[in-house]
């Protein structure tokens, strides 16, 4: 299995507008990716690209915006933010939010500045310290050191595959049961709606394309060898009257 490029940008189409190059680097990487973690199917990959593209908004949200107003905060988070003064002090202070909800919890040191530097990021939206170190864990790439690798042409397709593998999506994926694939990536059921349009426009991009892992037990196909060129026109070459002529003018010296 791999991306087309093309199917790519017709899905996404402000792609790489957050990240430019994203769209051409997940193209690029895709087969070694989807053949590494075992997406050796259309409807597999279906799954994949579906939860990805809502969880980053087709390439326009590969970094959580923590720029929120008072009122949205109370919305969002209303255990943290019970009234308007509680909220205000974060308001349009990201960093400062970030902190204030991601700090203590997913291995962010309170105090710290952790929920600022592991917050959502990359195609799946890997948040927190332990969700970062997870993704380094499983792909030997750094991303605890340098979080920018999450949305990194590079690597944004390689980060987000193993998220879905580690939160054990691909089961759910196989059984082709989007809400089960979703509660294990995102803890509920948060967005559902968008994530079933979203596999529903996957499996109709992706229904021609076949799987590329060869039949178990059959021997890899080797091309043959081109063949060799053909004779001048004209008489074909007698071998027995080429030798007979040899000898005879051998014997004539």
């Amino acid at each position: 299995m791999k991306l087309d490029e093309r199917t790519l940008r017709r899905l996404w189409p402000q792609g790489d507008s957050r990240v430019p190059g994203l769209l051409s680097g997940m193209a690029q990487s895709s087969e070694a990716v989807f053949q590494r973690y075992g997406i050796t199917t259309p409807l597999l990959a279906a799954h994949v690209m579906a939860q990805i593209s809502h969880e980053c908004g087709a390439g326009r949200d590969v970094v959580e915006n923590m720029n929120y107003s008072a009122g949205r905060m109370m919305q969002v988070w209303p255990s943290r933010f019970p009234t308007m003064a509680s909220a205000q002090p974060y308001a349009g202070n990201p960093r400062a939010l970030a902190n204030k909800v991601y700090n203590g919890r997913m291995g962010n040191a309170v105090g710290s500045d952790d929920g600022w530097n592991f917050r959502g990021r990359g195609g799946s939206q890997t948040t927190g310290r332990e969700g970062y170190e997870r993704v380094k864990k499983a792909t030997g790439i750094d991303v605890v050191t340098h979080p920018e690798y999450l949305i990194d042409p590079r690597y944004f397709l390689t980060c987000a595959v193993s998220d879905f593998i580690n939160c054990g999506c691909l089961p759910f994926a196989g059984d082709d049961d989007v809400v089960g694939v979703t509660r294990r990536l995102n803890g509920g059921t948060v967005g559902l709606a968008g994530r079933k349009a979203w596999l529903a426009r996957w499996k109709a991009a992706l229904r021609d394309v076949p799987a590329t892992v060869p039949p178990v037990g059959l021997p890899p196909v080797i091309a043959s060898p081109p063949l060799a060129p053909e004779l001048p026109t004209g008489k074909r070459t007698n071998l027995s009257a080429f030798i007979a002529a040899v000898v005879a003018a051998f014997r004539r010296t």
